[in-house]
């Protein structure tokens, strides 16, 4: 069990070194000598857990969606939970913020970026799917569509966000896209019980930590 919870730990360190690397340098001119030296570890331990430049990127990918949150009556709340704490963890978390910037880096060459889009796609879809068998979407409404727009405009939204301000009113920015997309896709009685508040997401992110990993959506 001790050296499960040193190699996780190794391979978070690793994560983040290459995270910092890669926004600091960029994918295509970040060396794995530099994350070596960032995260003060051997080659030996990086290529145990990756086997090139591009799964450490994949690896900082994942991190995007790497979060447990608690579960809710309406998935639709869920829905709304995901991104209001992602939100919240691109203004915070380092790692986070490199894997968008990977996924939006049109300079990465030999990276393929479309993983980091497909992961998240597919979890929103998902997740649609679930609501709309719980009769919370309109009958028009197509889950995988409908993820692909929310997406994009999350995409777009904090970009903009972070042009303009280093992302410290991207809370506020997710909050105004979802009251904008979501009357088009909801049920009435269902969307008015959402709760939109950006306030929400530091107390989710808190409970989602202490979630164990089995009950992560």
């Amino acid at each position: 069990m001790a050296r499960q919870e040193r190699a996780i730990r190794t391979r978070r360190t690793i994560l983040k070194a290459a995270a910092a690397v890669f926004d600091e340098r960029g994918y295509t001119s970040a060396t794995i000598g530099e994350i070596l030296e960032r995260a003060g570890v051997t080659k030996g331990a990086l290529y145990f857990h990756f086997s090139s430049k591009e799964e450490l990127a994949l690896g900082v990918f994942e991190e995007q969606l790497a979060i447990s949150l608690p579960p809710q009556s309406s998935k639709l709340q869920e829905l709304v939970d995901s991104g209001l704490v992602l939100a919240l963890r691109l203004r915070t978390e380092p790692l986070v913020r490199a894997s968008v910037g990977l996924a939006l880096d049109q300079g990465a060459l030999g990276l393929d970026r479309t993983p980091a889009f497909g992961m998240w796609i597919d979890q929103i879809t998902r997740i649609l799917a679930e609501a709309k068998t719980g009769g919370e979407l309109l009958p028009h409404v197509d889950a995988t569509e409908t993820a692909e727009v929310l997406v994009a405009s999350f995409s777009g939204v904090q970009l903009l966000s972070q042009l303009r301000c280093q992302r410290r009113d991207l809370e506020h920015r997710v909050v105004v896209l979802l009251h904008h997309m979501l009357p088009g896709i909801a049920v009435p009685a269902v969307l008015a019980r959402l709760d939109i508040s950006p306030d929400r997401a530091g107390g989710l992110l808190a409970e989602g930590r202490s979630l164990p990993v089995a009950e992560a959506r």
